[in-house]
């Protein structure tokens, strides 16, 4: 087992790494590694559907999409992140009690009672601290989890909380639970970085013959690249979620109007406005064909339909808001 220092901590680069190191490793690793400020979503979610979309903009904390499975789960620098990559027969690749055991081992050896609840919580009385996801490559898995330590669970429990409501479709659903961090079970208090160390060696005694080494510059160029090109794209961290309806009424001066959108690939791919004449409904409908579902997209809708929706009394904020939630 290797132990790869990952001393990074721009996710967009973090994520990525992850992507890469799991098609590209021919050792068996462990990671624990950090976050700034981030909401990561799982690869099968809607991202509108899971997340805060205004107070995220406000604060710039970005939204990026992981390669495993799994509920949104919000990260910063006081959180750790952990991850093994190993190898196997695919049908027993996934094992989240076996990835999840040392670092309860470690917790327990802190006088944490912590366990682990149904498939993938970790938990000390009742409450969650630790979100676990596995994505296969080939005969390649990767297992990752969080683990609160002392991170900020207002913002937390603000940032992935949905104000978009109306959205129906087929999408994974993150089920949320009342979070903790360890920090505050703690009978001895210790630093962050402590408890990291602790892991590290936990884990480098519990598996034999472990050494330790760092990204080397071509895999830090390779990651960089990918984390630029995927990463970092509305394509992949938007874009990517399954097709959806979603329904609302946008405020216009004099009524409300209900509207219907079908989006697909990111793109509005069908609508209904119910508007007074079958004219202004087809030239609304006309006007979002194949647009893009964004924010720029849409204000260039209005710019470019300006004395249109202003006939009908609606403003660039009002549309913003009925789309997205959001009025900037």
């Amino acid at each position: 087992m290797i132990v790869l220092h990952r001393p990074q901590t721009n996710p967009y680069f973090n994520l990525a790494a992850e992507e890469y190191l799991v098609k590209n490793t021919q050792e068996p690793l462990f990671m624990v590694w950090q976050n700034t400020s981030s909401v990561v979503i799982g690869k099968h979610q809607n991202t509108l559907k899971e997340i805060n979309f205004p107070l995220l903009q406000e604060m710039n904390i970005p939204v990026i999409r992981r390669i495993s499975g799994g509920g949104t789960v919000f990260h910063d620098l006081g959180n750790l992140n952990y991850s093994f990559i190993n190898f196997g027969k695919r049908e027993s690749l996934v094992n989240f009690k076996k990835y999840s055991q040392p670092i309860l081992e470690v917790l327990q050896e802190l006088g944490v009672n912590a366990y682990l609840d149904g498939k993938s919580d970790l938990k000390i009385d009742g409450l969650k601290f630790s979100g676990n996801a596995s994505h296969v490559h080939k005969n390649t898995v990767l297992h990752h989890g969080t683990l609160l330590y002392s991170s900020e669970l207002s913002i937390l429990n603000q940032s992935i909380s949905s104000t978009l409501k109306g959205i129906k479709d087929k999408a994974v659903v993150s089920n949320r639970s009342r979070v903790t961090n360890i920090q505050s079970h703690l009978t001895s208090l210790i630093t962050l970085e402590e408890f990291k160390n602790k892991i590290i060696e936990h884990v480098s005694a519990k598996f034999n013959n472990c050494s330790f080494r760092s990204f080397s510059q071509d895999e830090l160029t390779e990651i960089e690249e990918l984390a630029n090109s995927k990463y970092k794209s509305w394509e992949w961290n938007y874009a990517y979620s399954p097709r959806y309806t979603l329904t609302g009424k946008i405020r216009a001066t004099n009524q409300n109007i209900p509207f219907q959108i079908e989006v697909k690939n990111g793109f509005i791919t069908e609508s209904f406005f119910d508007l007074g004449t079958s004219s202004d409904q087809m030239k609304m409908q006309t006007v979002f064909e194949n647009c893009m579902y964004h924010a720029s997209a849409i204000q260039k809708i209005y710019s470019k339909n300006k004395s249109f929706f202003e006939q009908l009394n609606i403003k660039e904020t009002d549309l913003l808001n009925a789309f997205l939630n959001t009025s900037s």
